[in-house]
């Protein structure tokens, strides 16, 4: 079976659209894996790897009041980022990630607390503004594990928008339903 990304890239290119990435706690992984898949090129735009807050709000246009009021890791951060990355790099749809990988909490938020959102032409006419689709998680592992899940659940929430059904990333599913938000 195709890997996640390349099931996104083929769906993609099969519909004439296109793709932009917005990192934080996965540091460019995201993007490695879309550009992995074959045909990459045909859809993925590019990505911005905002690990440093501020360039959440100087690259990818976050709210900097909610910066400052709530912190990177916080659901609203994870939507306008993927709607951020969307506009900056003239793409159909954008997704990001956001979280905290470890080894220590940050800005409140204990180890393994993590959204992922996507944002595309499915919201419909306010894209712009309604920010898009949030999955919030709470993930466990190591810090290697924690950014690997936060890849795959942030390609499987995109792989639902495309196609409008689960895909089946039972971890992440039961990630929510056993300590999530």
């Amino acid at each position: 079976m195709n890997s996640p990304a390349a099931q996104v890239v083929r769906l993609l290119a099969v519909n004439g659209q296109t793709l932009a990435v917005a990192e934080s706690l996965t540091g460019g992984l995201v993007a490695a894996e879309i550009t992995a898949a074959p045909g990459a090129s045909q859809a993925f735009r590019g990505s911005v790897t905002a690990y440093a807050t501020e360039l959440k709000h100087e690259l990818l246009g976050v709210d900097a009041t909610l910066l400052d009021q709530c912190g990177a890791v916080d659901p609203q951060v994870a939507a306008q980022m993927a709607a951020g990355v969307r506009k900056a790099l003239g793409a159909d749809w954008g997704i990001a990630t956001t979280g905290v990988a470890g080894p220590e909490p940050q800005d409140g938020k204990p180890v393994g607390t993590v959204y992922v959102a996507v944002d595309g032409p499915a919201r419909g006419a306010s894209a712009a503004t309604d920010g898009g689709k949030v999955t919030a998680l709470r993930l466990n592992g190591d810090r290697a594990e924690i950014r690997m899940e936060s890849v795959r659940s942030v390609l499987a929430l995109l792989l639902e928008e495309l196609t409008g059904e689960q895909t089946g990333n039972e971890r992440a599913q039961d990630t929510e339903r056993n300590g999530g938000f």
